[in-house]
């Protein structure tokens, strides 16, 4: 299965133009000017998940650096959502 959804995505990618990193800083921007919450979305992969939406739980962070292909620990450390930030940012941009 596994290799089918790399398929799908290469396939996928192939047709996606990516948003610059410059819009996609204006678009975050504007929803956290727009939160009531102050969130430090780009420091803080918790943060950014709030921001968009996402459950950012530390078992949907280890989830989701497993998904995503993180090569160490999933262990909620401070690489791994630093990782996991860089991540969240990249796939939002396609």
């Amino acid at each position: 299965m596994d290799i089918i959804r790399r398929i799908i995505e290469f396939i996928r990618s192939l047709f996606v133009v990516e948003k610059s990193p410059q819009v996609l800083e204006i678009e975050l921007e504007a929803k956290a000017k727009a939160n009531p919450e102050k969130l430090d979305w780009r420091n803080s992969v918790v943060d950014l998940m709030k921001l968009v939406g996402m459950d950012s739980s530390l078992d949907s962070r280890k989830r989701l650096a497993k998904q995503y292909g993180y090569p160490g620990n999933a262990d909620g450390s401070a690489a791994m959502n630093i990782w996991l930030h860089k991540q969240i940012m990249y796939k939002l941009r396609r």
